[in-house]
C-alpha cells in the first residue's frame, strides 16, 4: 500500500494537481460571469479548458480519497480482512495506472482515427515483404482491440508483400496510440528469398496522421494542382474484389503526394475518399510547418527526425528492440501478430518526456 501512496504522490506532482486546481477555479469564476457568453468563441474555449482540467482534478481527488480510506482500513484490519481488501487495492492500482496513461496523450487529435501509410524501402522483394508484414501487424493490432480497420489502397509487390498500403484504424484514441509508431522500422532476418540463406536487412517507413474533422480543414486544392489516374483495383481475391476500373489515384503536383482509394466500386466515391485523405495529409504538413515556425519564434532548437530508425525486428535472434525507449522483447512472432501495446505505451512516455525536456530548455 505504501508503494501505491508514493505513486499517487508522484502522480500529483507530475500532473501538477495544485496548479490545475488553481487554474480551474479561475475558469469557473469566468464561467459564472454572464458577460462571458456574449463572446461565444471565448466561452467555448473556457468551457473546453475547464472540462479538460476538471476531468483530471476530479479523477485524482477521487483516487486520493479512495487510497487514504483504504490505507486507514488496512491499518486496523486483521490478516483475514487485509486479504479481503487486496482486490480493492488491485482495482485502485489499476485506476492510478489508467489516470497516468491518460496524461500521455499530449498530441493534438489523440482521440481521432489514425490514417496509416506503410511504404517499402529500397531493397526490392525483401523490403516489400517486410512492408507487407508491417501492414498486417498494425491491422492485427487494431483487430485485437476491436477497432474498425478499413483498407483504402494497396499496391502489391512484384513477388511478395507490398510497395505501399494506406488504411484507417478507427477506435478509442487510435491516433494517440499509433502516433509513436511513426518512423522507419528495420527488419533483420535470414531471407526466405535467398537460396544461400544469407542474413538481410530491410527497411520500411510508417507514416501516421490523424483523421481531422472535415470542418476543421480549410484547404482548397485547385484542379490544376491535381493529377487524376484511374486504375483497376487490386485485392486478395474473393467476392468483394473490385474488378472494374474504378480505383482512383490523386497526385498533388506541388508536393508530389499521391493518395489512392479502391475501397468502393464507385469511381466518384473513391475520388471523394482520396481527396479527403489528400487534404488530411496536406493539413498535417501545414500543422507541422506552423509548429516549427512557432518553435523557431520561441527560440526552440528542435531536431528534425523524419526518417529516423525507431525499432529493429531481429527475427533470427528472436527479439524486437525500440531504439528510443530501450524496450526489448523476445517474442517477435507475437509482436508481428499485433501485440504492440507495451511498445506504444513506452513510446508515449518517450514522447511526453521529449516534450517536457523541450519545454524545460525554453524556460532555461
Amino acid at each position: 500500500m505504501q508503494a501505491l501512496l508514493e505513486k499517487l504522490a508522484a502522480l500529483r506532482e507530475y500532473l501538477d494537481v495544485p496548479g490545475k486546481t488553481r487554474r480551474l477555479n479561475e475558469l469557473d469564476r469566468e464561467l459564472s460571469n454572464p458577460d462571458l457568453w456574449n463572446n461565444p468563441e471565448r466561452a467555448r474555449s473556457v468551457n473546453q479548458e475547464a472540462g479538460s482540467l476538471r476531468k483530471v482534478v476530479d479523477a485524482y481527488t477521487r483516487l486520493q480519497s479512495d487510497a487514504d480510506g483504504l490505507s486507514e482500513m488496512l491499518e486496523m484490519a486483521s490478516a483475514e480482512e487485509a486479504e479481503m481488501l487486496a482486490e480493492e487495492q488491485t482495482r485502485l492500482q489499476r485506476d492510478v495506472d489508467e489516470l497516468y496513461r491518460e496524461t500521455l496523450f499530449i498530441m493534438k487529435h489523440a482521440d481521432a482515427a489514425a490514417i496509416v501509410r506503410v511504404k517499402s524501402g529500397a531493397g526490392g522483394t525483401e523490403s516489400q515483404d517486410w512492408a507487407g508484414m508491417l501492414e498486417r501487424m498494425f491491422m492485427r493490432w487494431g483487430e485485437r482491440r476491436g477497432y474498425k480497420v478499413e483498407l483504402l489502397d494497396q499496391q502489391d509487390g512484384d513477388q511478395a508483400g507490398i510497395t505501399s498500403a494506406e488504411f484507417i484504424i478507427r477506435g478509442e484514441k487510435a491516433f494517440g496510440m499509433l502516433a509513436p509508431e511513426n518512423g522507419v522500422h528495420r527488419l533483420v532476418r535470414v531471407s526466405p528469398f535467398d537460396s544461400n540463406n544469407r542474413r538481410h536487412t530491410s527497411f520500411a517507413s510508417v507514416d501516421v496522421v490523424p483523421e481531422v474533422p472535415v470542418e476543421e480543414i480549410n484547404i482548397h486544392i485547385p484542379d490544376s494542382d491535381l493529377r487524376r489516374d484511374v486504375f483497376r483495383s487490386q485485392g486478395a481475391g474473393g467476392q468483394g474484389v473490385n474488378t472494374t476500373d474504378s480505383a482512383v489515384r490523386l497526385t498533388h503536383i506541388p508536393t508530389g503526394i499521391a493518395v489512392a482509394s479502391q475501397v468502393t466500386r464507385s469511381q466518384i466515391k473513391n475520388h471523394d475518399i482520396a481527396l479527403q485523405i489528400l487534404k488530411q495529409r496536406l493539413y498535417d504538413i501545414e500543422m507541422k510547418k506552423r509548429e516549427a515556425e512557432e518553435a523557431a519564434a520561441r527560440g526552440e532548437q528542435k531536431q528534425i527526425e523524419w526518417g529516423s530508425q525507431i525499432r529493429s525486428y531481429v527475427l533470427d535472434k528472436q527479439y524486437v528492440k525500440d531504439h528510443r525507449t530501450g524496450v526489448m522483447r523476445h517474442d517477435s512472432s507475437g509482436i508481428l501478430d499485433g501485440d504492440l501495446d507495451e511498445f506504444m505505451w513506452a513510446g508515449l512516455e518517450w514522447l511526453a518526456g521529449k516534450r517536457a525536456a523541450e519545454e524545460l530548455d525554453v524556460e532555461e
